[in-house]
């Protein structure tokens, strides 16, 4: 292992000038916690393409893509196109009413996905999360939810839980502990929440078995944190038992969906889960949400003038029968606009086939380099996303991260910074339909470099000798 934990500083002297401004009026400086790496965020004011292009006027190649939502790349011809059409056909920016375009997408959403009989927009994974769990306990009357160790779902409050454990917290990996991982949250939500170790069948059913009574949910990534894919068994098992024990399986699908297939992961398993939710690439860059599912569970959330809480004098307190779900920008037009170019881009001349093979071409030849220093490394992940770890062992679930060597990863990350690739330290790279071969040897070179400089900063042992 390195034998220091010192990282190199890169030198951005207008991002951090104004994030030291920031952080005056913005708490922490940031508006969304994702959005912060030390010692401080580059500050962006230009993209094209797979380019992105910092306040100091540094180029770089983008694999963060807004955390994957920009599947297209930046500012692409069609989506630019689409959007000045939209706006300009419409003569506004929404309607505040249903319209045509809600239905298109619906109709869309629908055949791509396998699971999916009707749909719900949000403006948001989050509140697509949100919607998905009441749903799921209005259907099965019970109220307690399970997640799993190492999966994200957004900033609901009983979904906060056990991300990103410690060894000391996270306890047994056949039953782990219930770590919350934000201040703030009430008792009641805590005890509502269980956490399942990730493809284990076994350890998974025994607590399924023990909290049947009470749980409503069980939500899961597909593909752990867009990068760590369930084996196929544990998915099929899992989706039998739930439907054994009357629980609702909702996969979040917010990072998958569009990117490791149309059809989400969903359908590379060929499974049918009862709840999905939907985002990023189906925005087009816009903010958007999905929740959609079985039509027996979709229907609870349909409006009725018996139980509309904004009628006044209505039967507003006669809510036995709907769950509620409102927002001013759901299915907004402009978004469903251009979420739906997107997909037709993505499914004209072999888009998606491109992709994915860009994508293995890049971990290809990533292996490729590091295996030549005789550093242990792997990519893995599915369809256009996928991550970096340094270890040889088997990586099946959020524990095994722990074999992998984090600190080298981070000052890999940090030194890419300076030499034009952009991805936040420690994250997943997302790859775009406008990713070229130049970017990917530029990004390899850039790797070959950065390990260079890492390794001739630091006394390294006989493991990178």
């Amino acid at each position: 292992m390195l034998t220091t934990d010192a990282l190199t500083s890169y030198n951005k002297v207008a991002s951090e000038k104004l994030f030291e401004e920031a952080l005056d009026f913005i708490p922490g400086g940031v508006t969304a916690n994702i959005k912060h790496f030390a010692p401080y965020p580059i500050f962006m004011k230009e993209a094209h393409g797979s380019k992105l292009i910092d306040e100091d006027n540094q180029s770089y190649i983008d694999y963060s893509l807004c955390y994957g939502a920009l599947i297209t790349g930046h500012g692409h011809e069609r989506i630019m196109k689409k959007t000045e059409e939209q706006l300009r056909n419409s003569g506004t920016m929404i309607f505040g009413t249903p319209h045509f375009l809600e239905i298109e997408m619906a109709k869309r959403i629908t055949k791509l996905y396998k699971g999916i009989e009707q749909v719900r927009f949000t403006n948001s994974g989050t509140e697509a999360v949100l919607l998905a769990i009441r749903l799921a306990v209005a259907h099965t009357k019970k109220k307690m939810v399970a997640k799993f160790e190492g999966h994200y779902h957004g900033g609901l409050n009983q979904m906060l839980a056990s991300i990103n454990p410690s060894k000391k917290d996270a306890g047994d990996k056949n039953h782990p502990n219930v770590v919350f991982e934000s201040n703030g949250i009430p008792d009641d939500e805590r005890e509502n929440t269980i956490v399942l170790p990730f493809n284990n069948l076994d350890a998974t059913e025994a607590i399924l078995r023990e909290h049947a009574d009470h749980l409503a949910a069980v939500i899961l990534e597909p593909v752990q944190g867009g990068f760590i894919p369930a084996d196929k068994s544990f998915l099929h098992g899992l989706k039998k038992l739930t439907d054994e024990l009357n629980i609702v399986l909702i996969f979040d699908e917010v990072k998958t969906g569009f990117r490791v297939a149309l059809g989400g992961a969903q359908s590379v398993y060929d499974i049918k889960p009862d709840l999905t939710t939907l985002g990023k690439v189906l925005g087009g860059g816009l903010p958007v949400g999905a929740v959609g599912g079985r039509k027996d569970i979709m229907m609870l959330s349909a409006a009725s003038k018996e139980s509309d809480v904004f009628s006044v004098g209505g039967k507003s307190n006669d809510t036995t029968g709907t769950v509620f779900h409102s927002g001013t920008y759901n299915g907004h037009p402009l978004i469903m606009a251009i979420g739906l170019e997107t997909l037709d881009v993505l499914e004209e001349n072999d888009q998606m086939v491109t992709l994915f093979s860009q994508t293995m071409l890049l971990r290809n030849e990533l292996e490729k380099m590091y295996t030549s220093y005789n550093i242990k490394m792997q990519t893995i992940g599915m369809g256009s996303i996928f991550n970096i770890i340094f270890t040889d062992e088997p990586i099946n679930s959020y524990r095994d991260m722990w074999k992998a060597d984090i600190q080298l990863r981070q000052e890999i990350d940090t030194e890419l910074l300076s030499l034009g690739v952009y991805l936040k330290p420690l994250n997943r790279y997302s790859m775009s339909t406008v990713h070229s071969l130049e970017d990917i040897e530029f990004t390899v070179s850039a790797h070959e470099k950065a390990l260079k400089i890492v390794l001739n900063r630091h006394t390294i042992d006989k493991k990178y000798a």
